[in-house]
């Protein structure tokens, strides 16, 4: 973890001499890989960062549950998001443990759980819904200016939820979960209507391209994304009809074209029960998986969409690259490795993760 001795090399090392306190680099925070909310045995709630080994580099305290995080691109500094629909989104400094600032969505809106910057960290993008009518914004915020909010955009739908900056440096892609909820309660309003869809938009808000799912797909809502290098996106869906039904979980997007579907066996896809709760592309891009911690299930796919095989593991969500191949986390305080050997134990914590890890 970070230590005073570790910070003050850090410190020394970045410009101290200056007299001004400059902004710490990754290292001043034990160079984690990766971010992750969880909650501890106390019942406090904390964000936190891991190695590639899976050992904490840092540990700071969150005021409610944390679902996403969001990592500068150059500082050791990370957005903490609350569980959607949230009201806070905190900027914390991973190398002193400070707060930084306090995001708050303007009066009528909720955060939705997910945000990221752009390339240089000049800007920060947030996935945000109206509370009365559900409609999709993104808002932006000023880094520079201290997270001053600058502008928002339409979204392109209704509730969204994830959203991603394409390897172009200069789109969006947002994941319109298309339900409508009511803000006192959650309570879904509008599930034989629904209609999620991919959107892309420009950092100004042009939309340039926005892709629906066939019609008998609509109650399948686009929930989480991932990236590849080349722009493949993948989408992870969560199924919000007839409960008996296994619909594919998974999507496949390249710009200009149809989004491809990705099916498991029908015994594997029940199993999953309706429910994809993260989604990455392996190490060296070649695969994608999918979670369900309903299920207890994760899924891998050729990059054309062809099932590879089944995961076991109780209460699994959280997956991001590693090596070549993923990091999976558990509600249990568990990390597990899968390679092309197969998984196995990375670590252990006393913590119940929530349900992604973020790479930096």
């Amino acid at each position: 973890m970070t230590t005073r001795r570790r910070f003050l090399a850090a410190l020394a090392a970045t410009g101290a001499a200056t007299g001004a306190m400059p902004g710490l680099g990754w290292a001043a925070a034990g160079n984690p890989a990766y971010l992750a909310a969880a909650q501890d045995p106390g019942g406090s709630f904390v964000l936190v960062g891991l190695d590639p080994d899976g050992a904490e580099t840092f540990r700071l305290a969150l005021p409610a549950r944390g679902h996403a995080g969001a990592g500068h691109p150059s500082r050791a500094e990370a957005v903490a998001f609350a569980r959607r629909p949230g009201h806070y989104a905190l900027v914390l400094d991973c190398a002193t443990g400070a707060l930084r600032h306090r995001l708050s969505p303007p009066d009528g809106r909720q955060f939705n759980g997910h945000g990221t910057f752009t390339r240089d960290g000049t800007r920060l993008f947030t996935s945000e819904q109206d509370s009365a009518t559900s409609a999709g914004i993104i808002g932006i915020w000023d880094v520079a200016a201290g997270y001053r909010r600058m502008a928002e955009v339409a979204s392109g739908g209704i509730g969204p939820h994830d959203l991603r900056l394409m390897p172009d440096g200069e789109t969006l892609v947002i994941a319109n979960g298309g339900i409508a909820t009511d803000p006192t309660d959650r309570s879904k309003l509008n599930l034989a209507t629904m209609r999620p869809n991919l959107s892309y938009l420009t950092l100004s808000g042009d939309l340039t391209e926005q892709v629906e799912l066939d019609p008998t797909l609509w109650q399948n809502s686009i929930r989480h994304l991932a990236i590849r290098a080349d722009g493949l996106v993948a989408f992870a869906m969560q199924w919000e009809g007839e409960a008996d039904a296994a619909p594919p979980l998974l999507g496949l997007h390249r710009r200009g074209a149809p989004p491809l579907l990705a099916a498991a066996p029908l015994v594997d896809e029940l199993a999953m029960q309706g429910y994809a709760g993260s989604v990455a592309f392996c190490g060296t891009g070649a695969e994608v998986a999918i979670t369900s911690p309903r299920g207890g299930r994760l899924h891998r796919f050729d990059a054309s969409g062809t099932f590879l095989g089944a995961t076991s593991r109780a209460d699994v969500c959280g997956l991001a690259p590693h090596g070549a191949g993923y990091l999976a986390s558990d509600g249990l305080g568990g990390l597990i490795a899968l390679g092309p050997e197969g998984p196995g134990a990375l670590a252990h914590h006393a913590l119940a993760f929530d349900n992604h890890i973020v790479m930096l």
